[in-house]
């Protein structure tokens, strides 16, 4: 395997990286570079913007510069989608035009290659037709997650989802299965959130006071012997979100490897659950007059119907 090697390098941000996060400024200027090396050079001070260390969360401004470090990527780090991953994202699709895509997102795909993933989502697409050489996440959902997923093929459409998205404009609803009847009068969780990065890489959220406020909503859907569908509104968009707040009102989604109940996981198996049970359902921009749902998947509306035999 070969590594080419770049040199330091200042780029100028120009107006349609205007009011864009500098990790994903980097992620979509810098390719084949992975993103934990991304986050890695940026957390070290390595990235400099005008001079200064600054977060990956950091929103560009036109005409502020990047001052990048020597970096290395391997030329065939790039793995080739193959034929079959390529028919079934294809057909995953649930609205496309000229500047948006939404898909159906399949669990078990990550939203962005990094951590030991070479090729995810983004990098998938990018390889299916020409016109998504340039597409970028307009937000992500875990590898466990499945559902509706937004990509953008052009700036401007980007920069105005993200507008949304930073002033909470936008209304995420999801579905989960979760161990034992949620109570009826639990409608709301408001808990501070703190990400934490483990040695592994991988990301750990607790409830910590330091941490970010997380509102999450919920609806009774369905309740079995043993089970209940739920209708989750997210008000903030944080990590792990309803994973950690389900779990905390003693109620894990089933399947959940990191936060959930192992015991009930493995019985679970018994009756066909080999995922996470997190789907996004449907994702909503008022303003814009835009609107996307898809439906859940079919293991739902299963495993409900054997919980009641």
């Amino acid at each position: 395997m070969v590594n080419k090697l770049f040199p330091v390098t200042t780029y100028k941000v120009t107006e349609e990286y205007e009011g864009v996060r500098l990790d994903n400024c980097l992620i979509s200027r810098i390719k084949g570079l992975p993103r934990t090396k991304i986050y890695s050079i940026i957390r070290k001070g390595e990235v400099r913007v005008n001079g200064s260390r600054s977060k990956p969360s950091r929103r560009l401004t036109e005409g502020d510069k990047i001052r990048i470090p020597p970096y290395s990527v391997n030329k065939k780090s790039t793995k080739k989608i193959q034929e079959q991953s390529k028919e079934l994202l294809s057909k995953r699709f649930v609205f496309e035009d000229d500047s948006l895509i939404v898909i159906d997102k399949p669990v078990g795909i990550a939203s962005h290659g990094g951590s030991g993933i070479s090729l995810g989502l983004i990098e998938s697409l990018r390889q299916i037709k020409p016109k998504f050489k340039n597409a970028q996440l307009v937000h992500r959902l875990d590898k466990e997650t499945s559902g509706c997923i937004l990509v953008a093929l052009k700036r401007p459409i980007l920069r105005k989802l993200h507008k949304e998205l930073r002033e909470g404009r936008v209304e995420k609803e999801y579905l989960t299965i979760v161990k034992g009847h949620w109570p009826s009068d639990l409608t709301k969780i408001d808990l501070k959130l703190k990400k934490n990065q483990l040695r592994s890489g991988q990301r750990e959220v607790k409830i910590e006071e330091e941490g970010k406020r997380s509102i999450s909503h919920f609806e009774v859907i369905k309740k079995t012997k043993e089970l209940s569908l739920l209708k989750c509104k997210i008000l903030t968009g944080r990590t792990h979100q309803i994973r950690v707040h389900v779990n905390y009102a003693g109620h894990p989604i089933l399947g959940d490897l990191k936060y959930g109940d192992k015991k009930f996981n493995e019985e679970m198996k018994e009756k066909g659950v080999n995922r996470m049970l997190l789907h996004s359902h449907s994702i909503k921009f008022p303003k814009l007059g835009l609107d996307f749902k898809v439906n859940k998947p079919g293991i739902f509306q299963e495993l409900l119907k054997k919980s009641n035999e």
